[in-house]
Parts: C-alpha cells; structure tokens; sequence
C-alpha cells in the first residue's frame, strides 16, 4: 500500500463530474489498484475514489486515474509533504459476527429466499481477492454472487463490485449478476448498488430462524 499525503486538488471526469478546490489529503494507492482521496474526517470513507480495474498514470504535478471505462480521476500534486509504501501481505479477511455469519448459513440453505428457483453452488467462493459469501444459480441457471452483511453499507456494495468483476472475467460463469443481502440496507448503499446493476434483498432475520415476531400485525 502506498500512501502520499499532498496538498492537491481532485477532478472527476466521467458520467458525473465532481472537483475538490486545493486542501491537505491522505493519497491511498492499494496493490488492488484502487486510488481513493481522503481527508481528516468523514472516518474511513474517502472523498473521492476510483475502483479497479484502472490505471494510474504519475507525470509532473500530476495523477491520472483512468478505468476501463475511461472515466478518469485527475489528481493535481501542489506539494507532497509524504511519499511511503508498505507491504500489508495477504490479509486474512474479515470474521463475521454470530448473526452474520449465522445469516450467511441461513441463506445457503434457503437459497429461494433470494429468488424463486434459486439453487447454492458453493458459500464462500473463492477469488482472488477474498470469498465471495454465496455463488447461486437463478432460475435458469445463471450465476449470481451474494454479498451477505447485517447492515448494509457503502463499503459492501464496493466489496461485492469489486468481486464481480473477477467473476464476470471466467467464461464459465459469465455473465455474473449480483445480489446485496442484508438486515437493513442503508439508502445510500441501495442507490449506489442499484446504480451498478447490484439487486438489494433485505432478509428477516427471525423469520429465516423459524421465529415468530411478538408484535401484533395487522394481516
């Protein structure tokens, strides 16, 4: 991982356009390729960012981040202040709490709650970047990759991208579509997935154990 910190201004050209007037921020390049912008707050979310696959073109004064699609994330360096990489090494990867991971075995094993005609190829699929949580057919066979959390956040729907895009690259399995399961999806996080073509599930929880809810409904 390397990590600049710079005074520097940020443009976004794509489907949207965004800019960040000159300041002081956290420059964090990973071995994934990704490039995010951050500064000294809004806790682990980045001002601005590019996804992988991309490139990252460094010439003078300036960045150039460029996807696959030709959007581009141009960063201008008016001072670097730090410049220093590190080799993180394969991380582990993220324990699940009881009532996720507990989630995760429930859905394997009622995959139909995710869709009618639904079937489970494997839970925890391997890529090379981590697990995938669930790989199930649809109804007429296609694939489809599960992100499974207890609440669904902005960071989820960028881990289930990130894993659909390796996926899509195996002819055996493309075309990959993909699904964001969770207790409670947060608005931000179900405009962001349904952007990318990411369909959100919100799953009950009790009613997937067996348990019936105390309250009184009225149907």
């Amino acid at each position: 991982m390397r990590l600049v910190i710079a005074r520097c201004s940020v443009d976004y050209v794509g489907r949207l356009s965004a800019h960040l007037p000159p300041a002081t921020r956290l420059l964090m390049v990973k071995a994934d390729g990704s490039v995010s912008i951050h500064a000294d707050d809004r806790a682990y979310k980045p001002l601005n960012w590019m996804s992988p696959p991309c490139r990252l073109e460094e010439a003078p004064g300036v960045w150039r981040v460029v996807n696959k699609a030709g959007e581009e994330l141009r960063i201008t360096l008016e001072e670097i202040f730090q410049d220093t990489s590190y080799e993180l090494g394969i991380d582990p990867g993220l324990q699940k709490d009881g009532v996720e991971a507990h989630l995760q075995e429930l859905l394997a094993a009622n995959p139909t709650t995710l869709g009618d005609g639904y079937t489970l190829v494997r839970r925890e699929y391997m890529t090379a970047i981590g697990p995938v949580d669930l790989l199930c057919r649809d109804a007429v066979g296609a694939a489809v990759a599960i992100e499974v959390k207890r609440r669904g956040e902005i960071d989820g729907v960028e881990q289930l991208t990130r894993y659909l895009e390796l996926l899509n690259r195996d002819p055996l399995l493309a075309p990959v579509a993909g699904i964001f399961a969770a207790q409670e999806i947060k608005p931000q996080a179900r405009v962001l997935a349904e952007d990318r073509g990411i369909r959100c599930v919100v799953v009950d929880y009790d009613k997937l154990r067996g348990i019936e809810r105390d309250e009184l409904t009225l149907f």
